[in-house]
């Protein structure tokens, strides 16, 4: 099952089946009050005077090379926007399914005393920090430099948590743990230090928000199983489906925004997605997969069209 939906997820949400998906995972606008938009561009090295200056006097061109799809990024009620969406979400989950929400701090306060009710504190089970180190620092406060991603099982003595999945990182102080262990590396903790997407990265598509698809690997290979579904329904540039569909998963991906959507199925081409509500683009577009014997054997509702 591979799909993306253009659509406003309110409406969509209520068309798809229950119990169908193992994980959600959701980055929804973080109300920052800002338009979010972001240009791409290409910086090369010039003997001539340039639009920048860099390391050693050395000048730079500047090439812009397209506009990024935007959106406003402003709520009076956020609650009353995203809460009503996750709840209506939450019919697609299995009894074994998890949710995640990642927002920043913004927002995260209030949402989190709000799922706590939705769910119950008993489902809330971990507040997982992403730390980043990029960007401008103001001289005023202390930088803002990470997101916060809210974990929910619908059944806390009962959810998907592959442990031997999680990846290592090395240890700070390897001589102090010995040539094994040093060898081997830790499992990270509740706090996540990734770089974002660079901006001349080959992962990069040019959508505003996007998130690095290795924050999305390790949720993903750790919260579902191969031939399970992803529900992402702030989908953005799509990288819970490339995570999905590089791990053995299927994916619905839901977002209200044509530029995205336009993304999201080049970037997944060569997964050969079925694409609704958007107009069809045919060197694109195609005929779904036929649905694998692991997908067959899990036995969960196949999707009907919205």
């Amino acid at each position: 099952m591979r799909r993306i939906i253009l659509g406003d997820c309110a409406a969509v949400l209520p068309t798809l089946p229950a119990a169908f998906a193992r994980l959600i995972y959701v980055d929804p606008p973080f109300n920052t009050g800002k338009q979010q938009k972001r240009d791409r561009i290409r910086v090369r090295a010039t003997d001539g005077p340039g639009q920048r200056g860099g390391f050693g006097a050395r000048r730079y061109t500047v090439e812009r090379l397209h506009e990024s799809g935007s959106f406003d990024d402003e709520f009076e009620d956020f609650e009353n926007f995203l809460v009503p969406r996750i709840k209506a979400a939450l019919r697609c989950l299995t009894r074994d399914g998890s949710l995640f929400v990642h927002l920043d701090y913004h927002e995260v306060h209030y949402i989190k005393v709000v799922l706590d009710r939705l769910m119950g504190r008993r489902s809330f089970l971990n507040e997982i920090i992403w730390a980043y180190d990029y960007g401008g620092r103001p001289k005023n406060r202390w930088p803002a430099k990470h997101d916060t991603i809210l974990w929910y099982a619908v059944d806390p003595e009962n959810h998907v948590f592959h442990h031997a999945a999680v990846d290592r990182i090395p240890y700070m102080a390897p001589s102090l743990v010995g040539p094994e262990k040093a060898a081997r590396g830790k499992t990270p903790t509740d706090v996540w230090w990734h770089t974002i997407v660079p901006t001349n990265g080959k992962e990069k598509t040019g959508y505003p928000t996007q998130k690095p698809r290795g924050i999305l690997d390790r949720i993903i290979k750790v919260h579902s199983d191969p031939a399970d579904v992803i529900l992402d329904f702030f989908a953005g540039s799509g990288t819970t489906g490339e995570s999905a569909a590089r791990h053995g998963r299927g994916f619905v991906l839901v977002d209200n925004n044509p530029d995205a959507v336009d993304i999201m199925r080049r970037r997944l081409a060569d997964y050969r997605p079925e694409v609704s509500g958007a107009p069809a683009d045919p060197g694109l577009l195609s005929r779904p997969r036929p649905a694998r014997a692991a997908d067959r054997a899990t036995g969960r509702p196949r999707l009907r069209p919205p």
